[in-house]
């Protein structure tokens, strides 16, 4: 997609073009790949802010590179950050959040060194907003997460152990047609349940627990995130009263999510219900984050978060009530802002599932 790139980095020079910089010097990986299309574990890219951009990359992506990003000019040499910024002139702009000191100062005292000088995190700021056609490996990669959870949940029994489950989820995921999982599965059953990040065990399910299930496909790049729980043979009534309240708050926080909406008050939307309800020290994340090329990227909603949503931005709507010693429920959905209300793309159910 020559094009889309293209159009990108156009977007990138007015950026550095509005810092008075002469060029930027990108290094995050994912940025290089937003910018160019090349996936690569060595890559860096040169932005002028006339628009012209030149790509480094090493001998093992020379091919790849050729196949992705035809248009560019391309310059095989392993020291990519340091063979593009002996290109550049003037103030070239660099992704300080990404370089380390050390490598600053090896930039710095090359001969006829540009003068170096933050960029920001304009390029995640760019792709915070996606176009179409990564809402549509988006909506993909949801649409498999939604067909591995339907291929998965029979097998849900007493007996078998989170650590089963996970990796029957990631196998069902790729099975389907995803490149890959898209971050590490989550299975936390029983009083696991009350840990937000458990790392799936050799626990055996048991009868009336619950079982929170956070995965989610790769395709294209794109991630899909999804939580659900369901209950295993019976329901208490303690288990049932979190769940509807995690649910009202969920439904709280999706329909909250709209352009110009301050994340903190999405949030808020949401954490307000379950704080009411006497479970606000039972929540200690944010309700949600931005997906794209990466799981967790901008906009971040939390109560302490700044900033407002808009168009075309997907997110992750997640809130969660984690008791103690008993266990948790946390009901995600990755859905798209959009002027008309939210696109869920994560489709399935979030009625209690008692299996």
């Amino acid at each position: 997609m020559p094009e889309i790139h293209e159009a990108r980095r156009a977007r990138l020079a007015g950026l550095v073009a509005a810092r008075d910089a002469d060029a930027a010097l990108i290094t995050r990986l994912v940025n290089v790949r937003y910018l160019t299309g090349l996936a690569s574990s060595n890559a860096a890219l040169l932005v002028r802010a006339d628009g012209t951009a030149v790509l480094a990359t090493d001998g093992r992506y020379a091919g790849t590179a050729a196949r992705a990003c035809p248009e560019l000019e391309c310059v095989i040499d392993r020291a990519t950050a340091g063979v593009l910024a002996a290109r550049a002139s003037g103030r070239l702009a660099f992704e300080a959040h990404d370089v380390t000191v050390e490598a600053h100062d090896a930039l710095a005292a090359e001969p006829d060194a540009p003068d170096l000088v933050a960029l920001g995190r304009a390029v995640e700021e760019l792709r915070m907003i996606k176009d179409e056609a990564e809402i549509a490996l988006l909506s993909e990669a949801c649409a498999i997460t939604d067909r591995a959870f339907d291929a998965v949940l029979p097998t849900i029994r007493p007996g078998v152990t989170e650590r089963e489950i996970a990796v029957a989820l990631d196998r069902a995921m790729v099975d389907l047609g995803a490149e890959q999982p898209a971050f590490a599965t989550i299975v936390a059953s029983g009083p696991n349940g009350a840990i937000p990040h458990h790392v799936p065990s050799g626990r055996a399910i048991a009868h009336g627990d619950l079982v929170t299930m956070d995965f989610g496909a790769r395709q294209g790049g794109y991630h899909a995130d999804m939580t659900r729980t369901v209950a295993v043979g019976t329901a208490g009534a303690w288990e049932r009263e979190i769940y509807e309240l995690v649910a009202a708050a969920q439904a709280a926080g999706v329909a909250a999510a709209a352009p110009e909406a301050v994340t903190k008050e999405v949030d808020a939307a949401a954490r307000d219900l379950i704080e009411a309800a006497g479970h606000g020290d039972d929540f200690p994340h944010g309700l949600g984050h931005g997906v794209g090329l990466e799981i967790h990227e901008a906009p971040l909603m939390g109560y302490d978060k700044t900033g407002k949503l808009t168009d075309r931005v997907p997110i992750t709507v997640e809130p969660g009530v984690y008791v103690a010693g008993r266990g948790g429920v946390r009901i995600e959905d990755t859905l798209v802002v959009r002027a008309d209300g939210p696109e869920l793309l994560t489709k399935t159910t979030k009625d209690l599932l008692v299996i």
